[in-house]
């Protein structure tokens, strides 16, 4: 990290004594175990927070950072990109969808690509706007494209509901939403990983709270601070956890009090639960997990697509040497592809992990990180 990157934290002081306490706190915890400490974060946005702050350049071997599958649209698995492309060759629709998920390619061709042959999609910013696609189209048959973790899912039930509420005829969600803790249980168990700790995510926190972590600590002996997107935040997360390790504790912590509570947001809970049930999903990398998706509850199922249409969907086919989904497992950084910045970059993605703004691959190349340490 050169001395103009420091310069520009809010606190470079603070910084700067921050990383110093985490070398010795690292080189500790290495000379204790005989190996490297690994932390993941399972939050799109600290991995570019991460990359962006240039951290691993100047952390020490003992400490590797690895990123998790924190991207919505990265570890949204190509059967279900296929399903969403399947969308837009139904009679009279209108697909919306968020912006990333546009570019992703499925088996054969992309949003993007149907777009440019004439289907009808619209890039959305809120699930409300997909609302307001089917007041204004009543001859068209709007999908919403329901993508995200817990952060996004109370806004596609509230969506659902007022649609319901409205009597809305021409609106329907294909689900293919992510419950976050599931995908954790996985992770930990994975002996390949060997993960130390974990970083655990703010905004899908200030959803759920604290308590839905707390088997990581109880059943698997594994820490996990909530922390901000800061520098300082991520430093002081990392800091406490090592501590833990140290001591030889396994916690859960919050240490981003400003935006989290330790019992979430119960209307947003609410919301989840009053619309959607638990069901298996399959993710990009990790494949089928129980009990890690959301399904829409038989009394909206007029508002969900997939009971509603029937389509047909191609032979899934997963992009050939794409590693997208060893890098969101952790057990391969984005510059171990053999695609990666030659074949694949973001103006010619292969993979979605090279798509998403909170792809692991599109913040190593933005920030030109390299494989730190191998």
């Amino acid at each position: 990290m050169d001395a103009s990157l420091l310069d520009s934290f809010k606190d470079p002081g603070l910084v700067k004594g921050l990383l110093a306490h985490i070398a010795q706190q690292a080189a500790q915890l290495n000379a204790q175990w005989g190996r490297p400490v690994r932390l993941m974060e399972v939050c799109g946005t600290h991995t570019v927070a991460i990359a962006r702050s240039g951290f691993r350049s100047v952390l020490p071997p003992s400490l590797q950072l690895i990123s998790g599958p924190g991207c919505p649209v990265c570890v949204t698995a190509n059967v279900d990109i296929d399903r969403i492309i399947a969308l837009t060759h139904l009679p009279d629709a209108l697909v919306a969808t968020f912006g990333d998920m546009i570019r992703v390619p499925g088996s054969s061709t992309s949003l993007m690509q149907r777009k440019a042959e004439g289907a009808a999609i619209e890039v959305i910013y809120s699930p409300l706007d997909a609302l307001k696609l089917a007041q204004t189209h009543p001859d068209r048959q709007v999908i919403l494209v329901g993508v995200g973790f817990e952060t996004t899912t109370p806004l596609v039930a509230a969506t659902i509901e007022r649609a319901q509420a409205q009597q809305l005829q021409n609106f329907s969600v294909l689900a293919v939403h992510k419950r976050v803790p599931p995908a954790l249980e996985a992770l930990v168990s994975d002996p390949e990983l060997a993960l130390g700790a974990l970083i655990l995510p703010g905004h899908v926190s200030t959803i759920l709270g604290l308590e839905p972590y707390r088997f990581l600590a109880r059943d698997h002996r594994i820490p996990g601070v909530i922390t901000g997107f800061e520098p300082v935040d991520v430093l002081q997360g990392i800091s406490q956890l090592l501590q833990q390790l140290l001591e030889g504790r396994a916690e859960i912590g919050i240490s981003y009090q400003r935006a989290v509570m330790v019992q979430g947001n119960p209307a947003a809970l609410e919301a989840i639960k009053r619309v959607f049930s638990v069901c298996d999903a399959t993710w990009r990398g990790l494949g089928t997990i129980p009990d890690s998706g959301y399904a829409i509850r038989e009394r909206f199922s007029t508002y969900d697509a997939l009971a509603r249409f029937t389509l047909e969907t191609e032979p899934t086919v997963e992009p050939k040497g794409c590693r997208c989904g060893d890098v969101l497992r952790g057990v391969l950084s984005p510059a171990g592809c053999p695609l990666f910045g030659t074949a694949c970059t973001p103006a010619n993605p292969i993979g979605p992990c090279m798509v998403s703004s909170e792809g692991s691959c599109a913040a190593w190349h933005r920030y030109q990180l390299k494989d730190l340490h191998g």
